[in-house]
């Protein structure tokens, strides 16, 4: 599709994600020891919760990462969700409440397609996401997009995509 492979498989994005935070090579949360896939989280107010992993060890605070498979581009810009999401909002604010408690929260957008050069919630789609966003970050929850490669052989990472909460 447009400039080459879109990977929409959500499922199997978390596989790989996993595999390049295990392997470190996710800029910005490299460096960690440990990892857990789907921890549960409870917070007061939500249900029992899961989030996609936990990063753990080498004398850092506990890492909360939800992985969100970011397939959507328009005027320039890969941008989630595709739909209306109140699961997504969920999760961004139990990564605010475990930021609250002094561990990282990261939600991080895996930009599962070859073209756009930044990222930004899609506003038009989901406004109450995009805000819910813009309110968590202002509160320590970290936002990264990184791309993921398809090539002929397999995928690869492909680095981090600077993040526009207004656009």
């Amino acid at each position: 599709m447009g400039q080459g492979w879109v990977g929409v498989n959500t499922g199997r994005t978390n596989q790989v994600m996993t595999w390049f935070l295990e392997r470190g090579q996710v800029p910005g949360l490299d460096g960690y020891t440990g990892l857990r896939r789907e921890p549960v989280y409870l917070a007061p107010g939500f249900p029992k919760s899961r989030f996609d992993a936990l990063l753990t060890g080498a004398g850092r605070r506990d890492c909360y990462v939800e992985v969100k498979n970011t397939t959507l581009y328009t005027d320039g810009a890969v941008r989630f969700p595709d739909a209306v999401t109140e699961r997504g909002r969920k999760h961004l604010l139990l990564l605010e409440h475990a930021v609250s408690e002094g561990r990282r929260g990261v939600i991080l957008f895996a930009v599962n397609r070859p073209e756009g050069e930044v990222f930004s919630p899609a506003r038009l789609i989901d406004p109450d996401y995009a805000d819910t966003l813009s309110d968590v970050t202002a509160k320590g929850v970290e936002a990264l997009a990184v791309r993921i490669r398809h090539t002929p052989k397999g995928v690869r990472m492909g680095g981090l995509l600077p993040v526009d909460l207004g656009g």
